[in-house]
């Protein structure tokens, strides 16, 4: 059965997103690339409750592949959001911005009206709540290299973070991820005992994934923790945490919590470094076939047992995010 139910056409624009007419006219909108039968014929054999999405979309290079021409980075972050969202395979997204500054929760409506019904988005939570002391970079001015008094606030994370999230993006909100970047956290034990805190304290309801950078954290501990706070562990590939199936054993989420993964970075390679050889991110580059095994293996495990399941793909886990999918959904299918 399609997870993906038909729905009506969407607008091109959402609330606030309505570009001031030039010369009387409307920008021209961003037109999707026409989707390959085989794609089609894919998303109608994924499992209901599987939910795959790049973690941005404004890549000029994934012309032909989501957008039928190519066009610059500033009109599809602009435009692009409901051209992606017409591809059959792509029916999530991650906001990341969200990460660097709270959005409002008419921010949110704007992409939630863009897409259709069944369209879920994976958001990233403020660092404000996720650094115990602001990293000592320039971007942080004054408050560089100072601790933070917002970590783990959850009372500010209702109100500035949670509440615009949910009633901003209504049904259509997937996992709220708080990521957690290396640092140090002092002992794991008292960290864990101010994470639940902070969790149990926040209004119920969206699903809170917790995303870790410091391996030391992941413990069965930390794993029986989340579940007693009703939240979940969001996998993650990436050079510095364990495998993606060793974070899953470790949590034993698998089967019966829902199953949150960030596809990033594969080992070996930084950000920086995944930029200069994957750069215009149009083609696999280098395939991570022992991770989208494993995805796909617990993709079918969950579903199977009623889980919802949300993978992310970031263009440097293999050189383009949606062709990473294209083949994860081509590998659940096959099964």
């Amino acid at each position: 059965m399609s997870r993906r139910p038909p729905s009506g056409q969407i607008g091109l624009f959402g609330p606030g997103e309505l570009p001031e007419p030039e010369g009387g006219r409307a920008p021209r909108p961003v037109a999707a690339a026409r989707a390959a039968e085989e794609h089609r014929a894919l998303a109608a054999e994924l499992p209901e409750g599987l939910w795959l999405g790049t973690s941005s979309w404004s890549f000029p290079g994934w012309a032909g592949i989501v957008w039928e021409r190519a066009e610059t980075q500033t009109r599809l972050a602009r435009y692009g959001l409901p051209a992606y969202a017409q591809h059959p395979l792509l029916d999530a997204v991650g906001i990341d911005r969200s990460y660097y500054q709270p959005l409002a929760a008419a921010e949110y409506a704007a992409y939630a009206a863009a897409v259709p019904r069944d369209f879920r988005f994976v958001v990233k939570a403020n660092e404000g709540l996720t650094v115990s002391r602001w990293p000592d970079h320039d971007r942080y001015g004054e408050r560089r290299g100072r601790p933070n008094p917002r970590f783990l606030d959850a009372a500010w994370a209702a109100d500035a973070v949670v509440a615009p999230f949910a009633e901003g993006l209504g049904e259509k909100a997937g996992p709220l991820v708080f990521q957690f970047a290396p640092q140090d956290l002092g002992p794991v034990d008292r960290f864990l005992d101010d994470l639940y805190r902070f969790l149990e304290r926040l209004p119920r309801g969206p699903l809170y994934a917790i995303e870790l950078r410091n391996r030391e954290v992941l413990t069965e501990r930390y794993g029986a923790m989340l579940e007693a706070a009703g939240a979940v562990h969001c996998a993650n590939r990436h050079p510095r945490m364990p495998e993606v199936a060793e974070q899953a054993q470790a949590c034993g989420a698998v089967g019966h919590r829902p199953f949150v993964c960030r596809w990033m970075l594969r080992p070996g390679l930084t950000y920086r470094g995944g930029y200069r050889r994957y750069h215009p991110f149009d083609k696999l580059v280098d395939e991570d076939l022992d991770t989208r095994r494993t995805l796909a293996e617990i993709a079918l495990a969950s579903t199977a047992a009623g889980q919802p399941v949300f993978v992310t793909a970031n263009n440097k886990a293999e050189g383009c995010a949606p062709l990473t999918l294209f083949r994860l959904a081509a590998e659940v299918a096959a099964r």
